[in-house]
């Protein structure tokens, strides 16, 4: 058993991330979601004050546009083995662009009486919250192939675990995502980011064997 957990494990994972984001998809399109998407939103809603709200404009910017990208380029000088930083530009890019096709596919309003703060653009799925898991992900896998002690990288693993999470909320407390937004661009990235990691590897040990 632990033999083909080890082996088939992940794409289990990928299976079934697919199919509950194929889940979420089919109920959009049959307009079922509006009970599950208010309920969410009244629960973190509840929590309101100013200064969660606060906090909350500051932990969504770190899945914008400009902090990614600004981010990219210092990764590119932090990182000794240049081929992390590339990889990890080139991650954005990708996640970025499936997650723009995707919104212009199904083309969903944002829950314009909810927000707190302005957004333009489609719903469905999230962008911070594709572009989040996506990129994160892929940051926490680049730090495991450094030479940085392994205490450091578990704390840089649950640190960006835990901002890949905030960010999501974020996005419902702004009131300019619904759950089922964030639910499906979690889980359509969790699929895309162990398929990306899994040609990394492959990519990885083929340059290592030249």
């Amino acid at each position: 058993m632990k033999k083909f957990l080890k082996k088939y494990g992940k794409w289990f994972i990928v299976a079934l991330m697919l199919f509950i984001f194929i889940f979420i998809t089919r109920l959009l399109l049959k307009d079922e979601l509006k009970e599950f998407d208010t309920a969410v939103y009244t629960f973190i809603i509840s929590i309101k004050s100013p200064f969660i709200t606060e906090l909350f404009k500051g932990i969504t910017f770190f899945a914008s546009p400009l902090f990614l990208i600004v981010l990219s380029i210092l990764l590119f000088f932090i990182f000794k083995n240049k081929k992390y930083g590339l990889l990890s530009a080139a991650n954005l890019i990708v996640v970025t662009l499936v997650n723009q096709i995707l919104k212009f596919t199904f083309s969903r309003p944002r829950p314009f009486e909810w927000m707190i703060i302005n957004e333009s653009g489609f719903s469905f799925p999230s962008g911070h919250a594709m572009v989040s898991m996506g990129f994160y992900g892929m940051l926490i896998f680049l730090i495991w192939q450094t030479n940085i002690s392994k205490h450091t990288k578990k704390i840089w693993t649950i640190v960006l675990s835990l901002l890949i999470l905030l960010i999501g909320i974020s996005r419902i407390y702004l009131g300019v995502h619904y759950a089922s937004d964030i639910a499906a661009g979690f889980t359509l990235s969790l699929s895309y980011l162990i398929i990306a990691i899994s040609i990394v590897i492959y990519y990885l040990k083929y340059k290592h064997s030249k």
